[in-house]
């Protein structure tokens, strides 16, 4: 079977058994800030102690001089937040009070944390016995062999998030993007370097995989700068403990603000632009926010913001920069609201570079069929758009959860590397590209299912008069046995005394 990209580590699964066992009575939502933070909490001590010891082992007294840490964009914990003292603690009725303690002395002494960690732990909700324990399994970390305390565990982080999203189901749609959708993206505008830039950026899922991404591809992620915002506080501080547990320098903005009417980045001029916005969102300025710059190609209707963030996102893009995002299909066609309009005029500034319409229940959060667009300041094929239908893709993980494969990925990302280079060979029912006049002729309408046609059959090279009479011959013993079954349920009734 092809690979999903659903994560597999032992230790993480691990991780998570203890975080449901910490659940008790608190909603999922409640208890993701406790396991997330312990998470966190344990990362920056594991970081901090490999340092601590390298400047004992120098010799020269540094090892409290917190400007030996910072440089090396280290946090400081201060001595009563070290994992020493709160493994000790593990098993005392104030292990909730001692963590809290250690939250508060991190923020004190490392600015850009201020009023981002959780401080939830001391609650009588929790149980402190199920707590200790946790903490016992953070406290062995360094006795699992899977690689750097980094690597083990920011994949648990980001395998407890989609775990979150799978429980809290709608609501997860705040936080999390589903990983195989974003690495899409990312497989797809390939960020080595420059401006990455995210206008609601949920936990951050982006920015990781394209940290991922150039690793993967032998690259250096200080070759690429990190923007974002998000609306939701809670999210806001998940974003920013998810991205400090990979080693990610980004500016989210000094606090959580609205995009539309707080833009935390108002001169920034991005070369990758990666969104999943909040689909069909209504509500959300429009009145206020009429004369706007950023609406260059038409205001958007008030009851839906989807061309309100394109053209937020358009706005913010450098000269020779792409988007990469996720919309509902009804972008594709809608017309109500002007929509059609700004839709056909962003087609005739040669914004549109590829339609790639995805298979359903990719979402924890929704049934909605979605899209991903890809627009471009500056496209290498002039006057085209390429269009693929990749509904037919994916893997079912469970009953109401599908995935793209890694291969599904490559084959996405190849297909559009084709059509850049000029060389792409349409495939019936998957991929085609469209000049602006057989666009236009469709009603400015972006179906990739209008363009690519439909996928031809492969012929079997049975005769007809021979496959006919093989088929009429086969349903002909069917009608028999419908008979003789429907006699013999005539019998058995009449035999208890309920004839037909």
């Amino acid at each position: 079977m092809a690979e999903t990209n659903t994560t597999n580590n032992g230790f993480e699964k691990q991780i998570w058994d203890a975080a449901c066992v910490l659940r008790g009575n608190l909603d999922a939502s409640e208890y993701k800030s406790v396991v997330l933070g312990l998470i966190f909490l344990k990362y920056i001590s594991d970081r901090f102690e490999a340092k601590y010891n390298e400047l004992v082992a120098e010799g020269d007294g540094f090892e409290e001089d917190i400007d030996e840490y910072t440089s090396e964009n280290i946090f400081f914990v201060p001595e009563e937040a070290r994992w020493h003292v709160i493994s000790a603690a593990a098993h005392t009725p104030e292990i909730g009070a001692v963590i809290d303690n250690a939250m508060r002395s991190i923020e004190k002494e490392n600015k850009k944390l201020k009023d981002i960690l959780p401080k939830n732990f001391a609650r009588s909700e929790l149980d402190k016995r199920r707590l200790g324990d946790v903490v016992d399994l953070f406290t062995n970390l360094q006795m699992v062999e899977h690689g750097s305390s980094k690597d083990i565990l920011g994949n648990a982080y980001q395998y407890c998030l989609r775990k979150f999203a799978e429980q809290e189901g709608k609501l997860a749609g705040e936080f999390f993007t589903p990983e195989c959708v974003v690495k899409t993206l990312v497989e797809v505008l390939q960020p080595f370097n420059g401006r990455v830039y995210d206008p609601c950026c949920g936990s951050g899922g982006m920015f990781v995989q394209s940290a991922r991404f150039i690793e993967n591809h032998s690259g250096n992620i200080n070759r690429i700068s990190v923007y974002g915002q998000d609306s939701n506080p809670t999210t806001w501080k998940l974003a920013q403990m998810n991205l400090a547990i990979r080693g990610i320098d980004a500016d989210l903005g000094k606090f959580s603000a609205d995009t539309f009417f707080n833009d935390c980045h108002p001169q920034l001029k991005a070369d990758f632009i990666m969104a999943n916005p909040p689909f069909n969102l209504s509500n959300w300025g429009a009145n206020e926010l009429r004369e706007d710059v950023r609406w260059q190609y038409g205001m958007p209707p008030a009851g839906n913001a989807n061309f309100a963030w394109l053209q937020h996102m358009i706005w913010h893009l450098a000269p020779g920069g792409r988007i990469g995002m996720v919309l509902a299909n009804g972008s594709l066609s809608s017309q109500s609201g002007g929509e059609g309009d700004i839709r056909r005029n962003m087609i005739e500034a040669d914004l549109v570079d590829c339609i790639v319409a995805m298979p359903p229940q990719l979402f924890y959060t929704t049934q909605i069929p979605v899209s991903l667009w890809f627009l471009a300041k500056n496209k290498q094929q002039k006057g085209k758009t390429l269009f693929i239908d990749a509904r037919k893709m994916g893997t079912m993980v469970s009953r109401k959860l599908r995935e793209l494969t890694d291969e599904d990925i490559r084959k996405i990302a190849d297909t559009y590397n084709a059509f850049v280079a000029g060389a792409l060979e349409e495939v019936k029912g998957f991929c085609a590209a469209a000049d602006l006049q057989e666009i236009a002729k469709q009603d400015y309408i972006l179906t990739p299912g209008r363009y690519v046609g439909i996928e031809e059959q492969e012929d079997d090279s049975e005769p007809f008069e021979e496959k006919m009479g093989r088929l009429t011959a086969e349903l002909g013993e069917l009608f028999q046995k419908s008979h003789e079954l429907e006699e013999e349920i005539r019998k058995q009734l009449g035999a208890i005394g309920y004839g037909i």
